[in-house]
Formats: C-alpha cells, sequence, structure tokens
C-alpha cells in the first residue's frame, strides 16, 4: 500500500513511518516547508492553509498526527490558540483536500485523545459515551469534526483516541523516570484519578490494524484493556523499579507549578475502556501495566 503520513517527527510518527516500511509499505512524509523532504513526500503549511494537493493522488491511506504538543508548556490563551489550531486547521485543511481528489484514499486513520470525555471520576467510559468539558474536550470534539469531509466523501474515517502513551523513549514515562528511579516517585494529588495507557508498540499495531481491517470506523479508544488508578499505576512503575514510590505530590503543588494543565492531564479522571478494539478481535500485545513497564524499561529496549 502507498501511506502517507503526518506528524513523522513525533513520538508515534518517527516509529510508525520505519515500522510501516518494514512491512513492505510505500510510506511518504506530510512535511512543512523548510523540512528536508524525501523522495516521494508531500509538502503543506497547515497554519497557512496551503498543501500540495495535486501529489496527495493515489494514496491508499492516510495516517494523520500532525499537533501541537498539548503538554510543552503552560496553557496560555496563545498556547491553546496553537493547541487547538494545530489541530483542527490541520485536519480540516487535510480533510477537504483528500475529499477533492479524483482517487482518494480508502482510509484515513486520524489522532484524537481520551481527552474528549473530561474528566468523569469513576465512570466507564466507551466510544458511545458523551463528549466531557473543559479545554481538553472543547479542542478534541472539534479535531474530530474537522475529518468530517472526509467521511462524506466516503473515506472511511477512523479516529483514534489516544490514552497516555508509554515509550521508553519519550512522552509521560519519560518524563517521569528521573524521579523514580530516584525512589522519589509517587501519586499525584489523591491518586485515585484513572490513567487509561497504551504502549507504543500497542498504538504501532493499532494504527496498522486500523488501516487493513475495513470493519473499523469512527471513534476507537486505543488504551489497554484495565485502566488503573495513578496510585496503582506509581506503585507499579516503583515495584517494577525496585524503588519506593510514596513521595505523593500535592495537588496544590500541581497547579502552582503547571497551572491549569494540572487539572486538565495530571489530575483529571477518564477510566476508557477499549470496547471497539476488543470488539473487533484486536489482540493487545501489553494487556498489563506491570508486564509493559517489565518490557519498556529492559536495558535493551529502545
Amino acid at each position: 500500500m502507498r501511506i502517507l503520513v503526518s506528524g513523522s517527527s513525533g513520538l508515534v510518527g518517527s516509529s510508525l513511518v520505519p515500522v510501516l516500511s518494514m512491512a513492505n509499505h510505500s510510506v511518504a512524509r506530510l512535511v512543512r516547508p523548510g523540512k528536508l523532504p524525501a523522495f516521494g513526500d508531500v509538502a503543506w503549511d497547515s497554519a497557512e492553509g496551503w498543501i500540495n494537493a495535486a501529489s496527495l493522488e493515489g494514496f491508499d491511506a492516510v495516517v494523520h498526527l500532525a499537533g501541537e504538543n498539548i503538554a510543552a508548556g503552560r496553557w496560555t490563551p496563545k498556547q491553546k490558540e496553537r493547541i487547538r489550531d494545530s489541530r483542527v486547521k490541520g485536519t480540516r485543511l487535510l480533510a477537504e483536500s483528500l475529499a477533492g481528489l479524483a482517487r482518494p484514499p480508502g482510509v484515513l486513520v486520524a489522532a484524537s485523545g481520551i481527552g474528549f470525555y473530561g474528566d468523569r471520576g469513576d465512570e466507564v467510559l466507551t466510544e458511545d459515551s458523551d463528549a466531557g468539558s473543559g479545554f481538553t474536550s472543547e479542542v478534541s470534539l472539534a479535531w474530530e469534526a474537522a475529518s468530517e469531509p472526509a467521511a462524506r466523501k466516503g473515506i472511511r474515517v477512523v479516529k483514534l483516541r489516544f490514552g497516555m502513551i508509554l515509550a521508553a523513549g519519550g512522552g509521560a514515562l519519560h518524563m517521569m523516570l528521573p524521579a523514580f528511579k530516584l525512589g522519589l516517585g509517587g501519586p499525584l494529588g489523591s491518586g485515585k484519578q484513572w490513567v487509561s495507557w497504551i504502549t507504543l508498540d500497542d498504538v504501532l499495531a493499532v494504527i496498522r490494524f486500523a488501516i487493513e481491517d475495513e470493519r473499523l470506523h469512527g471513534p476507537v479508544n486505543v488504551v489497554a484493556p484495565e485502566a488503573v488508578t495513578n496510585r496503582d499505576f506509581s506503585r507499579t512503575l516503583g515495584r517494577v523499579l525496585h524503588r519506593p514510590a510514596i513521595m505523593p505530590v500535592p495537588a496544590f503543588a500541581l497547579r502552582l507549578t503547571l497551572g491549569e494543565i494540572a487539572d486538565g492531564l495530571l489530575l483529571a479522571s477518564a477510566r476508557v475502556s477499549a470496547a471497539r478494539l476488543k470488539a473487533s478481535g484486536y489482540r493487545f500485545l501489553y494487556p498489563q501495566l506491570a508486564t509493559a513497564f517489565q518490557r519498556l524499561l529492559r536495558p535493551d529496549h529502545k
């Protein structure tokens, strides 16, 4: 298959491109002007609303991962605008461009996030659950809606709502490890909030599954089968590292240090079910947290 990938320099995209290439797919990247393109790459500038539409012809699948890192800095009004625009404007531009092609791709696999559900306490959330409230919910709603031009064209659109992606070399786990390795890790706030997680290996496998399995469409929660509380997440990580994990970080300290991100990401509770993935027959590589940590923290794992 010919597959186009946006966000190819991010945590997921930088691993996805070689994985797809090793599976004998022909992979091209959607790249911004100024980046050194490889043969077959497609140029675009989502901020300026420009894309080389003619070069989009002939792809069998598009995987859209591009977007500003939601945890890159305090949520100032300007940063919120960057986060929203990078997701909504970019997705709309791509979806409208694909819808205008003479030979559109069969599938658009588009990133979203479980921030869609907001802070929901102990409620079990499936793909049929309503959106929550707050910044992440508002952004996710608009983000997913921006792909509708492609769906109206008849392109199969799969909206992957990613949970916390665990990877050895980046993301949330990478930021946590230094404190936990020193025995200074622990639960955030009350520790009662639910954490819905997924390994990067499973994310890559789910993306391939979504490209290939024509039964999948619409929103799909990309999370492991069992969410855990933040307290259990911390304890499990400490146990795998053979370190104590009993140093709680008070909620007020997180709010003071990080501002709105603390409540929006770290203290929010989302007990998300992988209902649609399980019903589709997808088999998780790492369904349990302890096994995932053991794999990710092996010295030879990259």
